[in-house]
């Protein structure tokens, strides 16, 4: 059975940093391109950052040079270290695992950015 745990959600201020991660079960971690997304009430659910197998990373503009998504495929784990946060970040995020046409979700974690 596939399992995608995330955690380290919460409420921070603006300026404020969170790290989530996600602890993947039952997939060949190390195949599997990993990515993080995020959806806010009311808008459709979009990619933050991505990580290839290989290691390779990408970024949706708005979130260039303040997150960074890593992986540690000994722990199974990916990771998503968030500077700078601001109130319009505020969504729950989503972990995914994709191998070709194989596509695991976690069940999110909301991350709240307020003052």
């Amino acid at each position: 059975q596939v399992q995608l745990v995330e955690s380290g959600g919460g409420l921070v201020q603006p300026g404020g940093s969170l790290r989530l991660s996600c602890t993947a079960s039952g997939i060949t971690f190390s195949r599997y391109a990993m990515g993080w997304y995020r959806q806010a009430p009311g808008t459709q659910r979009e990619v933050v950052a991505t990580v290839t197998s290989a290691g390779g990373t990408d970024y949706v503009d708005s979130v260039k040079g303040r997150f960074t998504i890593s992986r540690d495929n000994a722990k199974n784990t990916v990771y998503l270290q968030m500077n700078s946060l601001k109130p319009e970040d505020t969504a729950a995020y989503y972990c995914n695992a994709k191998y070709i046409t194989l596509r695991y979700w976690g069940q999110g974690t909301q991350v709240t950015v307020s003052s």
